[in-house]
């Protein structure tokens, strides 16, 4: 337990690679959490899922523990898993950007989506593997 509450002590250049992929994943998930807000703005969040608050809720205690953990806890392994679910994202927004979707949403919203999710992919890899 002791080693979750101090952070890691990793040369600057290495601990730099984490506190900056911290920031891309907390700028990456301000862009998915406006985008929700959006989506529910314009009734295209799907009911069937649940309440929006419950999403909005677990999207925001998402984040948090991501960014705290890259910043201070600064586990490569953290990091690749991470990395990981990150990328399980990469399919969905594949199929929106050249088949479309379900719902009533431009294919430039999924491309764009995309080429945030790849930049926040870059970034975790860089403090996950050292790169």
């Amino acid at each position: 337990m002791r080693g979750l509450l101090r952070p890691v002590r990793h040369p600057p250049e290495r601990a730099r690679k984490f506190r900056q992929a911290a920031i891309v994943y907390l700028h990456y998930g301000l862009l998915y959490l406006f985008g929700a807000y959006v989506l529910v703005e314009r009734d295209l969040f799907p009911q069937a899922r649940g309440p929006e608050w419950m999403w909005f809720g677990a999207g925001i205690a998402i984040g948090a523990v991501v960014v705290w953990g890259l910043w201070w806890w600064q586990s490569p392994w953290f990091a690749r898993a991470v990395w990981l679910l990150v990328a399980l994202r990469l399919p969905t927004l594949i199929e929106g950007t050249f088949l479309g979707s379900a719902l009533d949403i431009a294919p430039g919203l999924y491309l764009a989506a995309g080429l945030v999710v790849l930049a926040n992919l870059g970034f975790l890899a860089r403090a996950a593997w050292d790169v």
